[in-house]
C-alpha cells in the first residue's frame, strides 16, 4: 500500500460533506460494497453516479472509513513491535504489539460523552469504558483488546478530515509504538472480561 498516493485519493473526499443520511445498514452495506476494491476516488465517484446524494454520501463515507483504517493497519504492520493478524476475516484482532493481540478502532472525537478534551486526557479509563458500552451493533462490537484512535480537530470540530492526514497518522502511531509498555496500557473488567485497551490521539 502506498500511504503518499492513498493520502492523496482520501483527500478529494474532503470536497464533499459529510453526512450519512441514515443509520449503518445491511442493505446500504450490500449496495456500497464495491467500497472495498476501490482504491481511487474517481473510480468511487463513477460507480456512485446513479445513487441518490444520501446513497452516495453513504458509499463515500464507507469508502473514506475502510481506506483510512486500512491505512493504520498497515501503518501497525510495518512496525518491528507489531506482528499482523494471520486470519484477515478475523471480527476481534487486527494485529499484536509485542504478542499482545489487539483489534483497533479509528472514531471522531465522542461528542455524545459529553465530556471536554481535556478531560478526556485526564480520565482515558472513564472515555474507554464509555466507548466500549457504546459502541456500534453492527459487525465488530465485541469485548476484547482494543486500541481506539481517536480524531480530534481543536480549531473547526470537523474532526472526521483527520482520517485523511495518513502522515499524522503515521507520525503519532510511530511515536505511541515507540514508546510503547504493557504497563502503561488500561485494564479493564468488563462482564467479567479481562481487557487491555488504551487511545492514541490524532490531534490538530
Amino acid at each position: 500500500m502506498n500511504l503518499q498516493s492513498l493520502e492523496s485519493e482520501l483527500k478529494k473526499r474532503l470536497n464533499f460533506p459529510y453526512n450519512w443520511g441514515r443509520k449503518q445498514s445491511d442493505e446500504w452495506d450490500r449496495k456500497t460494497k464495491f467500497i472495498y476494491q476501490t482504491q481511487d476516488f474517481e473510480s468511487l465517484e463513477n460507480q456512485c453516479k446513479d445513487f441518490d446524494n444520501e446513497l452516495r454520501n453513504y458509499a463515500f463515507n464507507r469508502w473514506l472509513n475502510f481506506w483510512s483504517a486500512k491505512a493504520v493497519e498497515e501503518i501497525f504492520a510495518s512496525n518491528s513491535l507489531v506482528k499482523k493478524e494471520d486470519n484477515p476475516f478475523s471480527k476481534t484482532v487486527d494485529f499484536y504489539i509485542s504478542e499482545i493481540p489487539f483489534d483497533h478502532k479509528n472514531s471522531v472525537f465522542p461528542r455524545q460523552f459529553g465530556k471536554s478534551f481535556d478531560y478526556c486526557l485526564n480520565h482515558k479509563k472513564e472515555l474507554i469504558e464509555w466507548l466500549y458500552q457504546n459502541q456500534s451493533q453492527q459487525g465488530r462490537k465485541h469485548l476484547e483488546n482494543r486500541l481506539f484512535i481517536i480524531f480530534f480537530d481543536e480549531k473547526n470540530g470537523e474532526h472526521w478530515k483527520l482520517k485523511t492526514e495518513l502522515s499524522l497518522i503515521k507520525e503519532k502511531i510511530e511515536d505511541y509504538l515507540g514508546n510503547f509498555s504493557k504497563d502503561n496500557l488500561v485494564s479493564l473488567n468488563l462482564e467479567s472480561r479481562e481487557i487491555l485497551s488504551d487511545v492514541i490521539w490524532i490531534k490538530a
